[in-house]
């Protein structure tokens, strides 16, 4: 989208999102959602322009990562030093969440010093998402016990049920690419499981997509193997928005389906539903061994599913041979996807990428920024 052309800023919207956290893309209503893009977008115009936005100077934005991060930590730490602010990353390893300290003394802990927290905990199910809401417990209790008037959002960087900050800039590229803020409205796109031998990847991912991209009347056909299927809750938050939004949703257990008439495909592995809940009571027993064990299994599950891959040929049967190829990266090449098709859509996954940097900037932005739309003016 062009400068002149950003979408307007909701300023009542905007108000509800001061002091707000995002642990769920389905916590916030769809307009408030269309308001934090609109920011994002309008700080992503004013930071490819060369203009600064110091909205944050002097504060820490801390983010505790309990899994491998690349793009989002990086996204964070630039995220928050456009906006003024030091980022702080911690590892969860060296926490002591290991040796019993509960999520709430972490949030208080941490909460003491950060002015924002961002975590990622999302190999577990069950787990990671629990984990944000009582570290978001543990820091608004320090600071109502301490009469601490400062905003300290907490933002989901990925967890078990989803990955808010990946999704919304997923959506906002499909806003770009396609030139409207309405773009997805009637559009089919396909949200495929694909072959991956690295490792078993969370399912968040496509329970984000499905759970966002349905909000606004998108055509969402998922596709996966039998054994790979999603969160009960989740598929059914899908079919509820799309039938509410005048889009539709189906589940398909061909990948070839996903992809028929499609203009845009996001296939991407993750792993077999009744493994990964077998990784929730091993894990709590803390018995590595057996963790080794559920992944070689996965990956074994994963295996009879090679065919299972975003090729030329698959690519063909879009929406005139010509669909956008999206994934949250890192994608198996050769596995996930073709060579070829992700040679030819290697800038586009970079521009999709991109967006988290405005998306994170957006989210601290609206949660700490009072009369924002004065000071985005």
């Amino acid at each position: 989208m062009d400068d002149d052309t950003l979408p307007p800023l909701d300023a009542d919207a905007l108000a509800r999102l001061y002091g707000r956290s995002l642990l769920l893309t389905t916590d916030w209503s769809a307009a408030e959602l269309d308001a934090l893009l609109a920011v994002a977008a309008r700080l992503r115009a004013r930071d490819q322009a060369g203009g600064a936005a110091p909205l944050l100077p002097n504060e820490l934005a801390y983010a505790l990562f309990f899994d491998a991060s690349t793009r989002t930590k990086s996204a964070w730490a630039g995220a928050a030093a456009r906006l003024g602010m030091q980022p702080v990353i911690v590892d969860g390893a060296s926490t002591q969440v290991s040796h019993g300290e509960t999520a709430v003394e972490t949030g208080a802990m941490l909460g003491m010093n950060a002015h924002a927290m961002g975590v990622r905990h999302d190999l577990i199910l069950g787990e990671g998402n629990s984990f944000m809401r009582e570290v978001k417990r543990g820091i608004d209790d320090y600071l109502e016990a301490t009469a601490d008037p400062r905003k300290v959002p907490v933002v989901n960087l990925q967890c078990d049920v989803d990955h808010p900050t990946q999704t919304l800039a997923d959506l906002a590229w499909l806003r770009e690419r396609f030139g409207s803020v309405d773009a997805v409205r009637g559009m089919r796109i396909g949200v495929s499981w694909a072959y991956s031998p690295s490792y078993a990847k969370p399912l968040s991912v496509p329970q984000g997509l499905v759970t966002l991209l349905t909000r606004f009347g998108a055509e969402v056909t998922l596709a996966h193997p039998e054994g790979y299927r999603l969160m009960e809750d989740r598929v059914a938050v899908a079919a509820e928005q799309a039938a509410a939004s005048g889009g539709s949703f189906r589940v398909v257990d061909d990948m070839d389906a996903a992809f028929v008439g499609a203009a845009a495909v996001y296939p991407k592995s993750w792993g077999p539903y009744e493994l990964m809940l077998e990784r929730v009571a091993a894990n709590a027993r803390r018995d590595a061994e057996a963790l080794r064990a559920i992944e070689r299994r996965a990956l074994e599950r994963n295996a009879l599913h090679r065919d299972w891959i975003c090729d030329e040929r698959r690519m063909g049967l879009t929406a005139g041979g010509d669909a956008l190829y999206m994934h949250c990266l890192p994608a198996d090449i050769g596995a996930e996807v073709s060579p070829g098709v992700m040679d030819r859509h290697r800038v586009n996954v970079a521009r999709e990428a991109n967006w988290k940097v405005y998306v994170i900037m957006a989210l601290l932005a609206v949660a700490k920024v009072p009369d924002l739309v004065n000071r985005m003016s």
